[in-house]
């Protein structure tokens, strides 16, 4: 007869020899109880600061030790840099001070750099189209789920290495590319154009009626570029080079553009302030003015006879980046509110126990869920296949909306407190208001998608 199994219920001793290295969570003794909770693939809860752990489990169980390990990088920087940064920068009374010489900001582009996950957009064969498109996803959500602005600010920051890597040339290449470690901007908003300078599907893209606030002209072997860009440009009042989204044949319309380099310390570049605004306080923005700015013709990249396609293109991979980025930032409202919900007494009991609270905790739970399964297979595929600009717009407008929606829950279930900026939740609300507009409005956007159907 063979020996009886040991394991069963009442067993005191260490686990099995065959669980050693699933020990991630706490061994009771009772091996049934052990692996429904360990062995099972149920993911792991992610822990917040002092140890406090959130019952939300990872259901993406395919994910590479090298992801994981990308992940949580970028989740200790978001954690222990960006979230902190980024709720002392929030509260700076001026935007000037976000980028004084003596601010914060400045070490958390350093540390930033020093991890070099902005390499995933640059990396070479070393990774697969679809290692690098996972990668992203995890790094971007995790950015997210530190500071918003932030992320947006550090991921705009390399535009121009990857449009020189674009253009193939190899002086471009050398003098912009992955060693250029100044910070970037993408210049495209202008006063008279927002949101309609990514509407490369409806009619008046290319009415020669809108006149461009920023033209570019050819003068023998030089641009010259005069006009400005609006006080919206992430990074505008801070960047050293300019990717700059600007009219190159007026007769065309909007569809007369083209896409250059420029750095930003070349005679006739001057800024305006730093624009004050409700959310994402430590995003920089600003305008950014061009008096006859000259630039060698070899730094424009794109012409007109491409521009509609390289806009289209862009807006689908900034707009698949911006749904994991607030898939993140609805993550960590949701996390705030069930944390919450546990330690806040009301009628004798948590808030939590209240039936009221835990439907509201539930919907916004399943939101942000949705959101991140959306955000995934969208980004996914648009870095692995001819990109699909309607399922980025989806994303991008799908996941701001749920952000919007789960911080405003959150903030309803912190009653009063939430409204107080003691609490982190009202500065959440705020952030995700800002992206329903930016990187175009939710609405308009919405027409290019629909076009597309």
């Amino acid at each position: 007869m063979p020996a009886p199994f040991p394991f069963g219920r009442g067993y005191e001793g260490p686990p099995p020899p065959f669980l050693e290295q699933r020990v991630d969570r706490r061994w009771s003794g009772d091996l049934l109880t052990y692996i429904i909770l360990s062995v099972l693939p149920v993911g792991r809860m992610p822990v917040l600061p002092g140890g406090r752990r959130v019952p939300l489990v990872e259901l993406e169980t395919t994910l590479t030790d090298q992801e994981r390990a990308f992940r949580d990088a970028a989740r200790r920087f978001a954690l222990e840099a960006m979230r902190p940064i980024g709720i002392e920068l929030d509260r700076l009374p001026d935007p000037a001070q976000v980028i004084a010489p003596e601010s914060k900001l400045w070490d958390l582009f350093k540390q930033y750099n020093d991890l070099q996950l902005d390499a995933l957009d640059l990396a070479g064969p070393e990774l697969s189209l679809l290692e690098r498109a996972r990668a992203r996803f995890l790094v971007c959500e995790e950015m997210g789920y530190g500071d918003a602005g932030l992320a947006i600010s550090l991921g705009v920051a390399g535009f121009h290495r990857l449009f020189a890597q674009m253009s193939g040339r190899p002086e471009l290449v050398e003098r912009f590319g992955p060693g250029n470690r100044q910070i970037g901007c993408w210049a495209i908003t202008e006063p008279d154009h927002g949101s309609d300078v990514l509407t490369v599907t409806e009619p008046h893209f290319a009415d020669v009626k809108l006149k461009p606030n920023c033209v570019a002209r050819r003068d023998g072997d030089e641009y010259v570029i005069d006009g400005q860009k609006s006080a919206w440009v992430s990074n505008g009042t801070i960047a050293e080079v300019a990717t700059l989204f600007c009219t190159f044949d007026p007769s065309q319309g909007l569809r007369g553009g083209g896409v250059c380099l420029v750095p930003l310390d070349l005679p006739g570049v001057s800024r305006g302030k730093p624009l004050d605004k409700l959310g994402q306080r430590a995003l920089n923005q600003g305008e950014i003015f061009f008096d006859g700015v000259r630039i060698p013709a070899d730094y424009l990249i794109i012409g007109p006879e491409a521009y509609a396609t390289v806009v289209e293109t862009i807006l689908t991979l900034a707009n698949a980046t911006m749904g994991a980025i607030f898939v993140g930032v609805a993550r960590a409202a949701l996390e705030h509110a069930i944390e919450y919900a546990k330690q806040r007494i009301q009628g004798g009991v948590p808030i939590f126990e209240h039936q009221s609270v835990k439907a509201r905790l539930f919907k916004m739970f399943a939101q942000v869920e949705a959101a991140r399964a959306l955000a995934w297979r969208v980004m996914i595929y648009n870095s692995t296949n001819p990109p699909q600009v309607h399922y980025s717009i989806a994303s991008k407008v799908f996941c701001t909306n749920t952000a919007f929606e789960v911080a405003s829950g959150a903030l309803q279930i912190f009653g009063a407190n939430g409204l107080s900026r003691e609490y982190p939740i009202e500065k959440l609300l705020r952030d995700a208001r800002a992206s329903m507009i930016e990187d175009g409005c939710n609405e308009v956007l919405s027409l290019v998608g629909a076009s597309k159907l």
